[in-house]
């Protein structure tokens, strides 16, 4: 990221936000990355000062950043610079504001890619059928244990050197399989919660084993700006949790060094080294899956999409959706009544007579 003379100001806007908006430490360090870019333009032109900054200059600036960002991407770097100069202006350091007309970009409303119901089941059958294909038990069989049973006599006559070489493969092997099945049942524990409780990846990386309530069978969710809720999940997530928590998390554990088990040791789902999961691998296991089960390449935020459209098709108060979401805007939730309705006139044309 490049520096600029005006990055104590970026700093001071910035240690604002967090004190006094709540957002979340990627939301700021977006904000701060918009900001040093356009200010960094505006310093290669020869700007020395904030004041000399007007409405035609931060006009140009969108249209030199348009090129090559989407009108998402756009829209909060709008925002960032935006609320940076009205800032700058409340706090004496600009006499003008010349970001108060600078209009957001409009972003298309486009629907979410949602699963159907059956493309749901399908997806969480394929993941549950992994843990049983990949279970592994230590069963004392001839691998495991080479001088037992019947073979005790044969195992007697071999050298020592012998034995300690064939026992070392057998308890690689048997490592190696206790970590194939630990990990299919990581998997479908995540898949089965972002799925239940609609979720952010974000929000299940972050999770604690503590935020789980089996008794009532409701998790505490950290979301933007660190609000919290409680969210509740049903029988399939919680046999799948269990299964992982006893079973396959301290297989995973156990692999991790003293000083990543110390910063990892609360955390609900581990990596393969034992380290709390990050979110690309918990992106690339739902897109894995996908592909396994044969269903469309979905994100963890499409499963979140497909729990919520999932909940409004039986019935569920839009409201409610709103709250397991931690949607701050009903207008958020409401994009998933069109989902339905889209849905439900695609089933109407297909199975209505006279549609």
């Amino acid at each position: 990221m490049s520096s600029t003379q005006f990055d104590g100001d970026i700093d001071s806007f910035v240690s604002y936000l967090k004190s006094n908006r709540g957002l979340s430490a990627n939301t700021l360090k977006a904000y701060r990355a918009d900001l040093t870019a356009c200010l960094h333009l505006f310093e290669l032109r020869g700007v020395t000062d904030l004041n000399e900054i007007t409405l035609d200059d931060l006009r140009s600036w969108m249209a030199v950043e348009s090129r090559d960002h989407a009108r998402s991407s756009m829209a909060r770097k709008t925002v960032a610079v935006r609320g940076f100069f009205a800032w700058a202006y409340e706090h004496g350091l600009t006499t003008t504001d010349p970001a108060a007309t600078l209009m957001t970009p409009s972003i298309p409303s486009t629907l979410p890619a949602v699963l159907t119901e059956s493309q749901a089941e399908q997806l969480l059958d394929v993941a549950e059928h992994a843990v049983a294909t990949n279970q592994y038990k230590d069963d004392g069989g001839a691998a495991a244990a080479p001088g037992s049973g019947k073979a005790a006599g044969k195992t007697a006559d071999k050298s020592a050197d012998t034995v300690n070489r064939s026992e070392a493969p057998a308890r690689a092997d048997k490592r190696d399989n206790a970590r194939v099945t630990a990990e299919s049942q990581r998997n479908a524990a995540i898949l089965e919660l972002l799925y239940a409780t609609g979720i952010r990846v974000a929000e299940l990386v972050s999770m604690d084993i503590a935020d789980i309530d089996f008794s009532n069978r409701t998790i505490k969710v950290t979301g933007k700006g660190n609000k919290q809720r409680v969210v509740p999940f049903g029988l399939p997530a919680q046999r799948a949790l269990e299964t992982w928590l006893e079973q396959g998390r301290p297989v995973l554990a156990r692999t991790a060094t003293d000083a990543v088990k110390s910063r990892a040791a609360n955390a609900l789902f581990l990596g393969a080294r034992g380290g709390r999961i990050d979110q690309r691998i918990a992106r690339d296991i739902v897109h894995r899956a996908a592909r396994e089960a044969g269903v469309l390449d979905i994100s963890p935020h499409a499963l979140r999409h497909s729990a919520a459209t999932h909940m409004l098709d039986g019935g569920a108060d839009l409201r409610e959706v709103q709250e397991m979401l931690g949607h701050s805007s009903l207008k958020t939730t409401q994009r998933y009544t069109h989902v339905s309705i889209e849905q439900l006139k695609n089933r109407y044309g297909q199975a209505f007579p006279r549609a």
